[in-house]
């Protein structure tokens, strides 16, 4: 199974979705790509989201994850995550395809 957010500024992964876990990929995040640096998108397009673009290019916007017996088989803590990065608010977009036998 595939699961593909649709844009650029978002990112799909998996974590334990819990306020800790939440906390520290942000600060992590907020190392790598911050929001206050000086993006050369920014200056191109007159915006302020260089950062999102950056985020969601080294999170990814898609994941596959295996079904087996007719369940999604991942583990008991870890849930599939749609990370908004950008810098306003967004209407989103998942899809999801599955393939294989029946």
């Amino acid at each position: 199974m595939n699961v593909s957010g649709v844009g650029s500024t978002l990112g799909i992964t998996t974590t334990e979705y819990e306020p800790g876990c939440i906390a520290d990929l942000q600060r992590a995040l907020d190392q790598i790509a911050p929001p206050t640096n000086d993006y050369a998108h920014n200056s191109r397009w007159n915006d302020d989201n260089g950062y999102a673009h950056l985020r969601s290019s080294l999170v990814g916007t898609t994941k596959g994850f295996p079904i087996f017996d007719g369940q999604l088989a991942i583990g008991q803590w870890q849930q599939i995550v749609l990370c908004d990065f950008d810098s306003r608010p967004r209407e989103r977009q998942v899809v999801v395809t599955v393939l294989g036998e029946s």
